[in-house]
């Protein structure tokens, strides 16, 4: 392709912000789209800085109307979309019960959050973000795909798609929910020559899960010893241990072929059955 144009949603946390400077080293222009631009820009900074090309979009994935307008800043700036990554989600504590599994008395209780005084808009909050945060930009970016060669889009599942954690049930139906419109894409879009993946993290310390791994003193919580005893690798990942994945995905000399794929990197989290 003679003008690679990546786009990522979510480009300023520490995930996505990794996939964008690995995109721009591979020749890419990178559109980064974050609610928060301050993030996004100092990624789009770096990568400039580093001699790329990027440039930071304010953008709400929830606001289809606001992901159309970046859009057309993107193609006036960059040019049409080659490859989308929908990076946005996450979860949040409004979604998050305070016990792992029903204690006596919860059905009562409302001095802690439990599965039935679960905020409904926070619950929303979340499964929106993860699901029609990936629905809406790829209505809008994939228009650009059709007809060209060599595009792909790669959303971004986790482990709860697989097995659900305990204590974020909307994260982890929502997750179950990007996996399998990724499937659901990648036969829509078989024909047009657009593949649709998806990449499925273990376990990777962010800005939105810190607090549910570390104590306020550093410390780990009793969450993290659970998940390194379920870890055969015992330790958490790093965000360059995902960039093979991103590379052979967006690669049609290399995955050309490959579509519907939702790939584990987890570190044998999904292989190991606890005994």
């Amino acid at each position: 392709m003679a003008n690679k144009v990546c786009v990522i949603t979510g480009a300023g946390g520490v995930l996505c912000s990794s996939f964008a400077k690995e995109m721009a080293k591979n020749g890419y222009s990178v559109a980064l789209l974050d609610l928060n631009l301050d993030a996004a820009q100092a990624v789009a900074d770096e990568i400039v800085k580093d001699g790329g090309v990027a440039k930071a979009y304010k953008t709400n994935v929830l606001d289809k109307a606001v992901v159309e307008e970046v859009h057309e800043a993107v193609l006036a700036d960059l040019g049409k979309c080659t490859v989308l990554i929908n990076g946005a989600g996450g979860n949040n504590p409004r979604a998050t019960t305070d016990h792992e599994m029903f204690e006596e008395g919860d059905d009562t209780r409302e001095d802690i959050k439990t599965f039935f005084n679960l905020d409904k808009s926070g619950f929303e909050f979340v499964f929106n973000l993860n699901i029609m945060g990936t629905l809406l930009p790829t209505q809008v970016f994939a228009k650009d795909m059709i007809g060209e060669e060599g595009c792909s889009i790669l959303n971004i599942s986790s482990m709860n798609a697989f097995t659900p954690l305990t204590k974020i049930p909307a994260y982890s139906a929502a997750k179950a929910g990007v996996s399998n419109f990724t499937q659901w894409l990648a036969v829509h879009f078989a024909e047009t020559g657009i593949r649709v993946n998806a990449i499925a993290p273990g376990f990777f310390v962010t800005a939105q899960n810190k607090a549910l791994l570390f104590n306020e003193d550093g410390t780990p919580t009793p969450r993290t010893g659970k998940i390194l005893r379920s870890t055969p690798m015992n330790r958490f990942g790093e965000a360059e241990e995902l960039l093979g994945a991103l590379r052979f995905f967006v690669n049609p000399k290399e995955s050309g072929f490959v579509t519907g794929v939702v790939l584990p990197v987890d570190g044998g989290f999904s292989a190991y059955s606890g005994v």
